[in-house]
């Protein structure tokens, strides 16, 4: 059995995690994660890395203060871009980023956020985060500044979330 190991973000991850993502087609450039690092440093986010044997395998963010104005009001940490590379998918990674990313939240906080896409795309993580006890936030569907309302046409992409919540229980 592999063994996922979970660390921090370093500064010499960016072109490894960027190159990683490229080789399976997805574009998301070094200078994002150097950001991430940067950020991490000022203590505005938490980047934790996933190896499995060795190799990278994934990622997740805990963003202190979201950009989402009802996490924002009520000081909700977010988890944010969370992502396990395709080869390491359905190997208990996504799972391990997520209870580090919990536990992370729970020294600050006993609620935690999340943001999900709603096309198909964004099946497995629905399902996942719903596995892990998330619930709608109950403000609907949410794009760039505005909740979107009825009768409101948009075009579904990457930038339509559904917000989520959890309760985390004590250690």
């Amino acid at each position: 059995m592999s063994l996922v190991h979970i660390r921090h973000l370093n500064q010499e991850d960016a072109q490894v995690i960027s190159q990683a993502f490229q080789d399976q087609g997805w574009h998301k450039p070094s200078e994002l994660y150097e950001r991430y690092w940067e950020e991490q440093q000022r203590g505005k986010r938490v980047t934790a890395i996933a190896e499995m044997d060795g190799q990278f395998a994934g990622y997740v963010n805990v963003i202190w203060t979201s950009d989402y104005p009802s996490f924002q009001e009520q000081e909700i940490p977010e988890i944010n871009d969370f992502n396990v590379l395709m080869k390491f998918q359905r190997q208990g990674v996504g799972s391990k980023l997520m209870d580090y990313a919990e536990s992370v939240v729970r020294e600050r906080s006993d609620v935690v956020g999340i943001g999900v896409g709603v096309y198909a795309d964004y099946g497995k993580a629905q399902v996942l985060y719903a596995h892990r006890g998330y619930i709608p936030d109950g403000r609907g569907l949410y794009r760039y500044d505005h909740y979107l309302q009825p009768g409101e046409e948009t075009i579904i992409d990457d930038d339509v979330v559904l917000y989520l919540t959890k309760k985390l229980g004590t250690i």
